[in-house]
């Protein structure tokens, strides 16, 4: 396949947070994708990135898909879900709902559209155990929906290594800069560009294990850095999306 339009859609996971590009700006598995594609075919991609951070389902759908359908991509990755799935307010059927429309009309409109699941990070963030009945449920119907829509999946929460705190930020929620190498290396495999193939999914080396110290050390840093900031924006409505903008309003080239 050949693409000469991407665009991606969704939350902070595509908008690329924790993974540090030039400049200050986010880079990210959908940056990193493009390039990817631009490298297989040798010619510079028109890419765009509406993703913005905070944003639940229905906000993507809302906010994104419109604009995402104007650009005429003949490449689009969806992925949204995480912020709705941790919010104690949570509407499966809504959320598959905003999903199922959003993948129906990509691929209507021609696109050739990607996604991926959510692993179990109850390993990496002990307080996510709690969410797991609700990610194992998401999970099976984002397969569903692939299988419905032929979307193409890439089946990260199948793989033991996607659950390896080594590929996480310490903010337990969004990939690092290694992660989203693996994902966007993954979906390469997926969509069939030379080069790529399950190597992005190897398991790290074994390391030591914690000792309760530094376990300890560990959550109060994350409390203190992480959790009482998220808590308070809840109390407060906001969101950490709140006055961001996408990063790639609209077509630009990115590659060789």
């Amino acid at each position: 396949m050949s693409f000469t339009r991407y665009v991606a859609i969704g939350d902070s996971s595509t908008e690329g947070l924790e993974d540090p590009g030039e400049g200050g700006r986010h880079r990210g598995w959908a940056d990193r994708l493009a390039l990817h594609v631009a490298q297989a075919q040798g010619a510079p991609l028109l890419y765009a990135n509406l993703a913005i951070r905070g944003r639940k389902t229905r906000q993507v759908r809302e906010e994104q898909l419109a604009p995402a359908l104007a650009m005429q991509p003949d490449l689009a990755s969806v992925f949204a879900g995480t912020n709705d799935i941790i919010r104690s307010k949570y509407d499966a059927g809504q959320v598959m709902d905003d999903l199922r429309a959003m993948h129906v009309a990509l691929r209507s409109a021609g696109a050739t559209v990607v996604t991926i699941t959510m692993p179990d990070l109850s390993e990496v963030a002990p307080f996510a155990a709690r969410a797991r009945p609700r990610l194992l449920a998401f999970n099976e119907s984002v397969r569903a929906l692939c299988r419905e829509t032929g979307s193409v999946l890439l089946d990260v929460a199948q793989f033991p290594a996607a659950c390896d705190p080594r590929l996480w930020h310490e903010d337990r929620l969004h990939a690092n800069a290694e992660g989203h190498r693996r994902i966007a290396a993954g979906l390469a495999s997926r969509l069939g560009l030379p080069g790529f193939d399950d190597s992005w999914a190897a398991p790290l080396p074994p390391r030591p294990a914690p000792t309760l110290w530094e376990r300890a050390r560990t959550e109060a840093h994350w409390i203190a850095t992480y959790l009482t900031p998220w808590l308070w924006r809840r109390l407060t409505r906001r969101s950490s999306g709140d006055d961001v903008t996408a990063k790639r309003p609209a077509l630009t080239p990115i590659g060789p």
